[in-house]
């Protein structure tokens, strides 16, 4: 009996056991590595607020500037290069990732 069972278990483990672990952990690599589209929309709808709220700073700069000709801001100038390289990066990674997902390759 003991000289049957051992070889069974063993190709049960291999054909079965071995692709089913497997398999489950890619699946369950491939759902987690991902954006819902519920995720990606409030992605979208913060960056869009993000610029709202940068906009009307820039706004509530100018003001303050124009009664205080003294007044200088401590924040990222949008006529200077260097702050906006960083941000410049990011925009590129956007554009190639909607690039990606317009071809269904993410």
């Amino acid at each position: 009996m003991e000289d049957v069972l051992v070889p069974l278990i063993a190709i049960g483990g291999i054909f079965v056991a071995l692709p089913w672990i497997v398999l489950h952990y890619v699946t369950r690599w491939k759902t987690a590595a991902t954006l819902t589209n519920d995720d990606e929309a409030l992605l979208e709808e913060l960056y869009q607020i993000a610029r709202r709220l940068d906009e009307r700073m820039d706004t509530v700069e100018r003001l303050v500037a124009a009664d205080n000709p003294d007044f200088r801001t401590a924040r990222i100038v949008h006529d200077h290069a260097a702050d906006y390289q960083p941000l410049g990066e990011n925009e590129r990674l956007r554009s190639q990732d909607e690039l990606y997902a317009s071809r269904g390759r993410i």
